[in-house]
């Protein structure tokens, strides 16, 4: 763990145009804490953690987060409504306006890196308007020693000022918030907004090129976990999935809950230094390891507590996206450093509300790279506005708004790794049995770690006698799995109307094609074989 003095190295933001700012440099957490206390921006809860509401966002705003096109990225990003592209002369005018504003301010800066691994090490300095996004940054990402500081050399910049309101007719951005990526000055640029996300993810994008285009390594939206035996797991998902929950295992050493790097040595490492998980219905008796994180040094964010400072995670008033950061040494069995070899399983965590999908299934590398792409999961009545029946949602490579290149760039990559590795992937459904979102019922999670540890375990043969093919999907279903009720791995024999469940598949394999349609020009043959086999 990190000693909590204050680094006696001091700098100058001299060079980056900020002037005549007070710059508090390598604060403590404790001391981060107690100024955002001070200055009335958050209070303490009886955990002790640090509570904070980011303001008028709660969340990412995919529609203001923009790259630079020049001569880096023109021809290597996947332009669009994902990836959009901004004027370099821009750039420049607006990054002088949040600089100016910035300058005779107090400010808080800190030095950090990303990815474990030292052959892939960035290092990043923080320059954030408000002390508790500074703690954030100490949270998440990954932290020097004193040694480590003494010669460090940022390679990227972050400037983060969420008081400054951009002027779209002249700035160029669409409203007054804005998250830009400039690959030439290796700087994220953060204005409008409170939600400290966008300053990890801001970063996770520039990896999410960085690593393919220059490393030949692939970057994961997802968590990744290590056993005894030295096999590593990865896990992806969207939010809600429970991708930070089961990557969370006792048995297992956490290397990490978000974003990861695997390698060509066939090595998994860590992009971050902590974790950002989601406390909605948080419960100590579901999510033991995350509810103890919960302490001093932890933020939350968007919760309501009581006068007591208790908080009460199933208030969702403020947001659904309420959320913990908390520096990853909070969780008690992790792998240090946040390094893994061998990755033998991977998991594609899906909430199929529509209660069509297999609990689990086994995938080929076509198949794989077919889901990897289509990155489904569901949206629930209630989680949105104007939601009152589930709806499917596709997020490329388990990931779009985070990934600069085409989503095809990263499913080759994993299709090959399978290949090169023999690495089984497996399709989680994590969401509804028995009917859809309002007539059946969420699969347990008892269940869902006891078939995720069966093919961890080896217990799940390669038996082709022990699978049945789903008749819509075409998805390898085992007949049995040790620790789950067998009537529980294919779907129809849940549903009590088996011609409502073929007619519902059938809808949601039109959904999974039409979506597709939009990679269909720049996917291989085998990734097109991946498809449902009704058409």
């Amino acid at each position: 763990m990190m000693n909590h003095k204050q680094t006696t190295k001091t700098i100058s933001l001299e060079q980056y145009g900020i002037k005549n700012a007070k710059v508090n440099y390598q604060l403590s957490s404790d001391a981060l804490h107690e100024a955002t206390v001070e200055k009335g921006q958050g209070v303490t809860a009886s955990s002790g953690a640090l509570a904070v509401n980011t303001g008028e966002f709660t969340g990412r705003s995919p529609k203001d987060r923009f790259i630079v096109k020049d001569a880096i990225t023109k021809d290597k990003v996947w332009w669009g409504n994902i990836n959009i592209p901004f004027d370099a002369d821009k750039f420049e005018k607006l990054y002088n306006k949040v600089v100016a504003y910035l300058s005779n301010k107090d400010l808080y800066v800190r030095d950090s890196y990303a990815c474990a691994d030292p052959s892939y090490k960035l290092n990043i300095r923080v320059i954030n308007e408000q002390p508790w996004m500074n703690m954030f940054a100490y949270n998440m990402f990954l932290r020097p020693t004193e040694e480590e500081l003494k010669d460090f050399t940022p390679e990227w910049t972050v400037v983060n000022a969420p008081g400054f309101m951009a002027d779209p007719e002249v700035d160029g951005t669409r409203q007054h918030n804005f998250a830009i990526l400039d690959f030439t000055r290796k700087i994220a640029l953060i204005g409008g907004t409170g939600y400290t996300g966008e300053i990890k993810k801001g970063i996770f994008s520039a990896l999410n090129f960085i690593l393919p285009v220059f490393k030949n390594t692939l970057p994961m939206h997802c968590s990744a976990n290590v056993g005894k035996e030295g096999d590593t797991s990865i896990f992806f998902g969207l939010s809600g999935t429970g991708k930070t929950t089961l990557s969370t295992d006792p048995e297992r050493s956490l290397i990490g809950d978000d974003e990861h790097g695997w390698t060509s040595e066939n090595t998994v490492f860590n992009f971050e230094g902590g974790c950002y998980a989601k406390v909605i219905n948080l419960s100590q008796e579901q999510e033991p390891e995350i509810f103890a994180a919960i302490k001093k040094g932890a933020i939350l964010e968007n919760v309501k507590m009581d006068e007591n400072g208790e908080v009460d995670f199933k208030d969702s008033s403020i947001t659904q996206n309420t959320r913990v950061s908390y520096p990853i040494y909070h969780i008690e069995n992790i792998r240090k450093p946040s390094i893994g070899e061998n990755p033998k399983n991977i998991f594609f965590l899906t909430a199929d509300a529509f209660g069509v999908l297999p609990p689990i299934s086994k995938l080929t590398p076509g198949q794989a790279a077919y889901h990897f792409i289509s990155g489904y999961t569901a949206k629930v009545a209630g989680t949105e506005a104007g939601i009152d029946e589930p709806l499917p949602s596709f997020s490329a490579c388990f990931g779009a708004p985070f990934m600069p290149l085409h989503p095809t760039k990263y499913a080759e990559m994993l299709s090959a790794k399978m290949k090169e590795t023999g690495v089984n992937v497996w399709l989680i459904n994590t969401g509804w049995t028995g009917g859809p979102y309002g007539v059946g019922n969420r699969m347990k999670l008892k269940f869902t770690r006891a078939m995720i540890n069966a093919a961890i375990s080896g217990a799940l043969s390669n038996d082709p006698e022990n699978y049945i093919n789903h008749p819509v999907f075409g998805l390898a279903m085992p007949k049995t799995v040790p620790g789950v009720p067998t009537e529980v791995l294919n779907p129809k024999a849940t549903w009590t109307d088996a011609a409502e469940y073929d007619k519902t598949a059938k809808k949601l394999s039109d959904s999974f094609m039409n979506n597709f349609k939009q990679f269909e020009e720049y996917a291989n043959q085998e990734i097109l074989d991946g498809a449902p086999v009704v058409k």
